[in-house]
């Protein structure tokens, strides 16, 4: 999420319009709260919100969709070991 200067309220100033500012903060994109000049906590709307968890799951799913595409192709090439041989060398490489 990218956030302009406009996009940014001084702390002193939103303690005393903080009620009408919460009110009118729908028709605003977003808002950080300040204090001491870092950001503490972003105010965006529910639904806004709502849209950023969809895109991370949709993210997710490219990622796990990239990473078995990528696991078929290392079987297609004989890039592969047996489960049981892998886990006994482990298992040795511990014990030592």
């Amino acid at each position: 999420m990218v956030l302009s200067a406009s996009d940014v309220i001084p702390a002193r100033t939103h303690e005393q319009t903080f009620p009408n500012w919460l009110k009118r903060s729908n028709a605003v994109p977003r808002r950080s709260l300040l204090r001491t000049a870092r950001a503490t906590s972003p105010l965006i709307d529910a639904n806004r919100l709502d849209y950023y968890h969809q895109l991370e799951r949709e993210r997710i799913h490219l990622l796990l969709i990239d990473d078995a595409a990528k696991g078929l192709d290392d079987v297609a090439a004989g890039k592969v070991k047996d489960a049981r041989s892998v886990i006994q060398s482990i298992k040795r490489r511990r014990s030592e």
